[in-house]
């Protein structure tokens, strides 16, 4: 490969970096800022503070109905682990589950 078509990549891997940083960003602050002088109802509240859960399941749905048994058993193994642990060992316990059971039966 050319040494300037390498460092035309590298350069264009650098700026998409920073712009999937800014969009992710932007999405975090655009609803601060937009609701920042605002005084929610009730209703409203609740519907603000289950949208992270929401958006977790939502990645998640597609693993637990990919079929692949090593995915459904590391869902299950987290679910336990997340009825008795908090986030950090549950994050961990979920990882590490999800990594071993894909080496053994994938």
């Amino acid at each position: 490969m050319d040494p300037l078509e390498n460092l035309f990549i590298e350069h264009m891997a650098l700026l998409t970096i920073v712009a999937m940083g800014m969009t992710t960003y932007l999405t975090r602050i655009i609803g601060y800022l937009a609701l920042r002088n605002r005084t929610l109802n009730p209703r409203l509240e609740r519907v603000m503070e289950v949208v992270p859960g929401c958006v977790l399941i939502a990645v998640i749905a597609p693993v637990i109905f990919s079929g692949h048994i090593s995915d459904i058993l590391a869902v299950a193994i987290t679910f336990v682990a997340m009825l008795r642990f908090s986030l950090l060992p549950t994050v961990i316990i979920a990882i590490v589950a999800t990594g071993l059971l894909r080496h053994w039966l994938l």
